[in-house]
């Protein structure tokens, strides 16, 4: 989808009457409304920026979510039932994605009309972030104790905050090549992260 202005309103399905966009329930007869297109960002009324506050997200998530709990819905009729569910799931996949830092950089290159690197049909090409790949996992696989694997997660870590900001930055600016290549990155950075946490687990089970 592309990143273009939606509709403030649509017309409710039960009463006919105007309702806004986003809203879960018509505010003149209280049924529940279809998903629609809405993107994820406006779905949590946010503002489309990679700096998302996840904290204020995930509270207006389990609001929501609790809204559109399946027991509200029993007694209502089976489009009402349907509708709460198609609601949750999007809902659901709306956090999901924006609450993960990588998730939340390739759905907004893909609102801008990007196709993230790494994806269905599109290889990484960037030399230099490769053999940094490369490094880092033989790093990993060449460390053998606690010590060093604890060294490798700091620093994988410290990096990835280093890259969000960044990233953070090029989609301000509109610089969608160089998010791309962020967004690669961190990928990677997030990947090495959770192999480094594996490993770690291994060696203490051992």
């Amino acid at each position: 989808m592309s990143n273009t202005e939606q509709p403030a309103h649509k017309v409710c399905w039960s009463c006919k009457g105007p309702v806004a966009a986003s809203a879960l329930f018509c505010e003149t007869c209280n049924a529940i409304q279809a998903p629609g297109q809405l993107d994820h960002f406006t779905r949590f009324g946010l503002e489309r920026s990679f700096d998302v506050d996840v904290d204020a997200m995930e509270a207006t998530y389990l609001k929501q979510q609790q809204k559109l709990h399946p027991d509200r819905f029993a007694s209502k009729s089976g489009r009402e039932q349907a509708l709460s569910s198609q609601q949750a799931a999007s809902l659901n996949e709306a956090f999901e994605t924006l609450k993960n830092p990588v998730a939340r950089a390739h759905y907004m290159l893909r609102q801008a009309g990007h196709e993230p690197e790494g994806g269905e049909g599109h290889t990484v090409n960037d030399p230099e972030l490769l053999m940094e790949a490369m490094e880092m996992r033989e790093a990993l696989d060449d460390a053998t104790d606690k010590i060093t694997i604890d060294a490798m997660i700091k620093d994988t870590r410290k990096q990835a905050r280093a890259c969000e900001k960044d990233l953070g930055a090029a989609f301000d600016n509109k610089s969608y090549d160089a998010a791309k290549k962020l967004a690669t990155r961190l990928r990677y950075l997030v990947k090495m992260t959770e192999e480094a946490r594996a490993k770690k687990s291994r060696l203490a089970a051992a």
